[in-house]
C-alpha cells in the first residue's frame, strides 16, 4: 500500500502562505518565527530522508533508490521554498543568531531544487541513480578456474594496495574506471538542473553556492585555498620526486619516467589519492620500526566490532560519553554476503539527536583502524552539537567535520598503541623518518587530490569545462596538481571523475582538503593544551582531560558561529595555517632534501 505520510507533509508545507508581496513589511518577530518553523520542518523531513538514504545505501535495489529519491525530492523542494522565502527578511534588523540561521537556510542544500517540480523529481532520480551505479559497480575478469570473477570496489582497493604486477594493476584500474562511462549523460543533466536550483537562490552557479558556505566571499575563499596549497606544495614536490625515483627503480624506465608525471595505477590506490600502500617500495633502508599494525590487530584477534570499540574508548578517554546502545545495534560493520551495499565508510546521524550509526565494510587492517577513529569523530561531533537549533547542527565548516576525526587519528601514535596494548614498546626515535614517510604518503600526497576534485566541478558548474571535454580537463588538473597521468589512453567516451565516489554521490570534496590542513592545526592546538612540548608527530592526547575539554568546547558550537571562532576555541588561532603540517613533517622534509640531491624535482 502506498504511504500518504510524506505526501501529506509536502501538501501541508506547500500550503503555507508564499504571496509575500501583499503582506505588511516583515518584522524581527516574524523572522524568528519563520526560522523556528523552518528548523522544525527541516528536522522532520531530513530525518525521513536520512532513514530512506540509509536503507538505499545498505540494501541497493531499484525500489530503495526510488524511495530515497522521493524522500530527498520532498526535502529538496521544501528546503528550496524556505530558502527563497528567507530572502524576505534580508533587510530586517534581527539578532545575530537569527540572521545566521537565515543565511544557513539559503545555503542548506548541496543542490537546491530547480523551480520546475518535474525537474526537481528528475534531479532526485538522477542523483539516486548515479550513486546506485557506483555502488553496484564491478570489474569482471577470468578467474583461476576459468569462470568469471567479478570484483567490487572493496576487493579492487585491496588488489591495488597489494599487487606489484603493473599489468594487473593497469587492468584493474581500467576496469573500474569503465563503470563510470554510463554516468556521463546523467551527470551533464545534473549540472544543468543543479545550476537552475542555485540560480533560483540568487547564485551564479552551483560552484558559487558551494563556496559561499565558508564565512567569506566565494572568490576570497578560492584565494585562501591557493594560499594553503602553496604553503604545502614544496613538501609535496619533494615527496613526489622521491617516490617517482623509487618506483622507477622497482618497475624500470619503460614504466616510470625519470622526469614527468607518475602513472596513476602504480601508487597503491585506485585514485592515486593516497600512496601509503607503496610504502614497502619506498621505505628508507633500516627504517622499519617493526610496527606492522595490521599483523598486531590480527594477532590480538580484533574483529570489526572490536576495532570500533577501541575507537570509542579513545573518545571516552577524553571525557566524552559512550556511544548509545542503538549505535551497536543498527550500524553496518561488515559487507553482507547477500546484497549490494555502498561500502564507502560514512558516519550517520539519522535523527540528528541520538540515532548515531556507522556504515563501513571493515577489514582488519591498520588503514581501517585509523578510518574507524575518523568516522567516529563525525559521530561524536554530531552528538556534541545536538542541543543546538537544527540549522546549527553541523560543523563549523564542512572541513571541520572531516578534520576532527583525523585529528584523533593523528594521536594513533606508537605511544597510544602501547597504552592500549597493541604493541609492547615504542620504536626508537631513530625510526621516526620511516613512520613520517608512511604518514606523508597518506596526508601530504592527498593535498593536491583534495584540491582538484572541486576545482574540476567548479569549472564544470561555471561552464568553463563543458561536457565535450570533461575527461580531458580532468586529466589536465590531475597532472597540474598531482603530477600523475592515466595508465592507458583516455577519451571523451570515458568519464573518469565518476569513478570517484564523491562525484556521483554529489558530495562536495573541498572539505577533505581543508580537513587535511586543519587536522594538523587542531592537533597542534590540543597538544599544546595537553602541555606536550616534544615533536608534534610524537604527541598523543589519549586520556588527556584538558585536550578533551578544548575539543568538546569547539564541537558543541556546531555552526552557530563563524568558523574562525570555532578554530580559536580549540587552537587559539583564527586563520587556517598549514605550517602545523610542515612542523609535523619537518624531520622528513630534511631527509627528503638529502635523498633528492641530483634529481629533477616536479613534473
Amino acid at each position: 500500500m502506498r504511504t500518504t505520510r510524506t505526501c501529506a507533509a509536502l501538501a501541508a508545507l506547500l500550503a503555507l502562505p508564499t504571496a509575500v508581496a501583499a503582506q505588511a513589511p516583515p518584522t524581527a518577530a516574524e523572522a524568528k518565527t519563520f526560522v523556528d518553523d523552518a528548523d522544525a520542518q527541516l528536522l522532520k523531513l531530513s530525518t525521513e530522508a536520512q532513514r530512506a538514504d540509509w536503507v538505499k545505501s545498505t540494501f541497493i535495489t531499484d525500489d530503495t533508490e526510488a524511495i530515497a529519491a522521493r524522500a530527498n525530492e520532498v526535502l529538496s523542494s521544501i528546503q528550496t521554498d524556505l530558502a527563497k522565502r528567507a530572502t524576505r527578511f534580508d533587510v530586517v534588523s534581527v539578532p545575530d543568531d537569527v540572521r545566521r540561521r537565515l543565511l544557513l537556510l539559503k545555503l542548506y542544500a548541496v543542490v537546491p531544487a530547480p523551480p520546475d517540480p518535474a525537474e526537481t523529481a528528475e534531479l532526485t532520480r538522477i542523483l539516486a541513480s548515479l550513486e546506485g551505479t557506483y555502488g553496484k559497480g564491478k570489474w569482471c575478469r577470468p578467474g583461476a578456474d576459468g569462470k568469471e570473477e567479478c570484483l567490487d570496489i572493496t576487493a579492487l582497493e585491496r588488489l591495488m594496495a597489494e599487487s606489484r604486477d603493473p599489468k594487473v594493476l593497469q587492468d584493474a584500474w581500467t576496469g573500474w574506471h569503465a563503470i563510470a562511462r554510463p554516468m556521463r549523460k546523467d551527470f551533464a543533466r545534473y549540472v544543468e538542473l543543479g545550476n537552475k536550483g542555485a540560480a533560483g537562490l540568487g547564485f551564479k552557479d552551483l560552484g558559487v553556492l558551494w563556496r559561499a558556505k565558508y564565512d567569506m566571499p566565494p572568490d576570497a575563499f578560492a584565494r585562501e585555498l591557493d594560499r594553503l596549497y602553496e604553503q604545502v606544495k614544496p613538501l609535496y614536490v619533494s615527496l613526489h620526486t622521491y617516490v617517482r625515483r623509487k618506483l622507477r627503480e622497482k618497475y624500470g624506465p619503460d614504466v616510470v619516467p625519470a622526469q614527468g608525471p607518475i602513472p596513476a595505477h602504480l601508487l597503491g590506490n585506485m585514485w592515486a589519492q593516497t600512496w601509503d600502500n607503496v610504502y614497502p617500495l619506498v621505505a628508507p633502508q633500516g627504517a622499519d620500526p617493526g610496527l606492522d599494525l595490521t599483523a598486531r590487530l590480527v594477532a590480538k584477534g580484533m574483529d570489526p566490532r572490536g576495532m570500533t570499540k577501541a575507537g570509542e574508548r579513545f573518545f571516552t578517554s577524553l571525557g566524552f560519553a559512550p556511544l548509545p546502545a542503538t549505535f551497536w545495534e543498527r550500524s553496518l560493520f561488515t559487507k553482507p554476503a547477500d546484497r549490494d551495499v555502498v561500502c564507502h565508510a560514512s558516519a550517520w546521524d539519522i535523527d540528528f539527536a541520538d540515532d548515531l550509526r556507522m556504515k563501513m565494510c571493515i577489514q582488519v587492517t591498520a588503514e581501517d583502524f585509523r578510518t574507524i577513529h575518523h568516522e567516529l569523530g563525525h559521530n561524536f561531533y554530531q552528538r556534541a552539537y545536538n542541543r543546538q537549533p537544527f540549522l546549527f547542527r553541523d560543523s563549523a565548516n564542512d572541513g571541520f567535520h572531516e578534520a576532527v576525526g583525523d585529528t584523533v587519528a593523528l594521536s594513533v601514535t606508537p605511544a597510544y598503541l602501547k597504552q592500549i596494548g597493541l604493541i609492547d614498546a615504542e620504536p626508537d626515535p631513530s625510526k621516526d623518518v620511516g613512520l613520517l614517510l608512511q604518514m606523508a604518503l597518506d596526508k601530504v600526497a592527498f593535498i593536491p587530490f583534495g584540491l582538484l576534485i572541486d576545482q574540476w566541478r567548479w569549472k564544470v558548474f561555471s561552464g568553463e569545462i563543458t561536457a565535450a571535454n570533461y575527461n580531458a580537463e580532468w586529466w589536465k588538473l590531475r597532472e597540474k596538481y598531482q603530477g600523475v597521468r592515466a595508465p592507458t589512453p583516455r577519451s571523451e567516451q570515458d568519464f573518469d571523475p565518476g569513478a570517484k565516489y564523491h562525484v556521483p554521490a554529489n558530495v562536495p570534496y573541498m572539505r577533505y582538503f581543508l580537513a587535511d590542513i586543519l587536522q594538523f592545526q587542531l592537533h597542534r592546538g590540543v597538544c599544546r593544551a595537553a602541555g606536550q612540548t616534544g615533536p608534534l608527530h610524537r604527541c598523543s592526547v589519549y586520556g588527556n582531560a584538558q585536550a578533551g575539554e578544548r575539543m568538546q568546547k569547539m564541537l558543541a558550537m556546531g555552526v552557530s558561529r563563524p568558523w574562525p571562532e570555532a578554530l580559536a576555541a580549540m587552537t587559539g588561532e583564527k586563520q587556517m595555517d598549514a605550517t602545523a603540517m610542515l612542523d609535523y613533517f619537518a624531520p622528513l622534509q630534511k631527509w627528503l632534501d638529502e635523498q633528492n640531491k641530483g634529481q629533477t624535482p616536479g613534473w
